[in-house]
């Protein structure tokens, strides 16, 4: 049964292990920074590295599609681990397996460095990926630990403000790291970064979950917790609109890169503030939606204005790119592009909050379900963006459309909020 949706921050664990909580919410902005840092460990790893691919395929003497397979490796490393961890974080509690998975992050990064080869850089940066899942799925988890209703909704979307600056800033160190270094400078900054967050998480992050929570099964119980999690209809909605919702920003990012330095001309400088504008966008509408929608309008609506904006920015996109309108220039396409990110800031902390609100008994296997399905949507179509080469964007906005159009069908026809709301509210009456 789904959770209600309350106003009220509450703590799910037990009077056995009040005091790790309560040490958590003493320190209350610390956690948050902590948090925040690991929700943004995945942008830092894609982001920072965007600018830079251009150079890659000159410098390995690879073709872009198989350049293009480096951010497909660490998407797909991300995915499938978070199907690992998560699990693992339910059995074990958060901590363990974080840091074990911080550390290994710090020498996967130091190890892409030194790669000779696309070959072997695509292997590192699926290591890596594997390693950073831990941040990703386990942030999600805590969250869950310590707020659930509308107050989890708002701590997403303050995760968002802080985890944002990740994509604002990434690009813009990436492009300034080009030009006083190469491509791997990239990469030793990254593994710096890891340094610092492995050491954060180790000295102020607290557990979370008590061992009077945890579950004692194995891989089998784990297994049926997931397939448990996905026979229920409505989680499965949500998770599969915020993966393709996902998916159509995935498309973004790696074709972006292509399609603003080779279609357009733009510089990497350029790319990086373009791509800086799109990330405030998306971290200024996650606030709005943190601080002035939830509470006053039910998260589904907002969902669904999410989606649909998504849908219409990407049909936008597809008219532009495919010459309906003549040759638009960088300008409206940029603009199409801002609108589309702008709108996730109301579809990725909705879909995140309405799914976990409904798995109280098991929020590691279900935030690991919920990245692995974005992440694995993500990976399938970063290569297609890429399939008719480097001279159009016409296949990245195929994918946007096309993901786009899934997303809001499975949250009309699988989540349904019209029936829910009028059941929530012959209760309430």
């Amino acid at each position: 049964m789904p959770i209600p949706e309350s106003g009220r921050a509450t703590s799910t664990v037990d009077n056995t292990a009040n005091a790790p909580v309560a040490s958590a919410r003493r320190a209350g902005l610390l956690v948050t920074l902590v948090l925040g840092g690991l929700t943004a460990l995945p942008p830092l790893s894609m982001d920072m590295y965007l600018p830079a691919l251009p150079e890659v395929t000159e410098a390995l003497r690879s073709p872009a599609a198989t350049v293009q397979l480096t951010l497909t490796a660490c998407l797909a490393g991300m995915a499938l681990g978070q199907l690992v961890v998560g699990p693992m974080s339910d059995k074990w509690g958060r901590r363990r397996p974080l840091l074990v998975g911080m550390v290994v992050y710090v020498l996967a990064t130091a190890v892409c460095a030194l790669a000779p080869s696309a070959g072997l850089l695509v292997g590192f940066r699926l290591l890596q990926g594997l390693a950073g899942a831990a941040g990703i799925v386990i942030a999600r988890a805590v969250v869950r630990d310590l707020y659930d209703g509308v107050e989890m909704a708002r701590f997403f979307s303050t995760l968002m403000l802080i985890s944002g600056v990740a994509p604002i800033v990434a690009p813009l160190i990436g492009g300034q790291i080009l030009r006083i270094t190469d491509w791997r400078g990239v990469f030793h900054v990254l593994t710096g970064v890891g340094l610092v967050l492995t050491f954060f998480v180790w000295r102020f992050l607290h557990e979370t979950l008590p061992p009077g929570r945890r579950h004692a099964g194995g891989v089998g119980e784990a297994l049926r917790t997931m397939r448990g999690l996905l026979a229920d209809r409505v989680f499965t909605g949500y998770m599969l609109a915020g993966g393709l919702a996902f998916a159509a920003l995935f498309a973004y990012i790696s074709a972006s890169p292509f399609v603003v330095q080779e279609i357009y001309g733009a510089s990497p400088q350029t790319f990086s503030l373009l791509f800086g504008l799109n990330s405030i966008g998306l971290v200024a509408v996650g606030q709005i939606n943190g601080k002035l929608l939830v509470g006053r309008v039910s998260l589904d609506k907002a969902l669904g204005w999410g989606l649909g904006t998504i849908l219409l920015a990407s049909v936008a996109l597809l008219l532009m790119t495919s010459g309906v309108f003549g040759e638009p220039g960088l300008a409206p396409v940029a603009a199409g592009l801002f609108v589309l990110m702008s709108a996730m800031g109301l579809a990725m902390p909705n879909t995140n909050a309405q799914a976990l609100m409904r798995t109280p008994h098991a929020a590691g296997s279900a935030s690991a379900l919920l990245g692995t399905s974005s992440f694995l949507v993500g990976a399938v179509v970063s290569p297609l963006v890429g399939i008719a080469g480097e001279a159009t964007a016409v296949p990245m906005a195929v994918v946007q459309v096309s993901c786009a159009v899934a997303a809001l069908a499975c949250f009309l026809l699988l989540c349904r909020p019209w029936q829910r709301h009028a059941e929530q509210s012959a209760e309430a009456a």
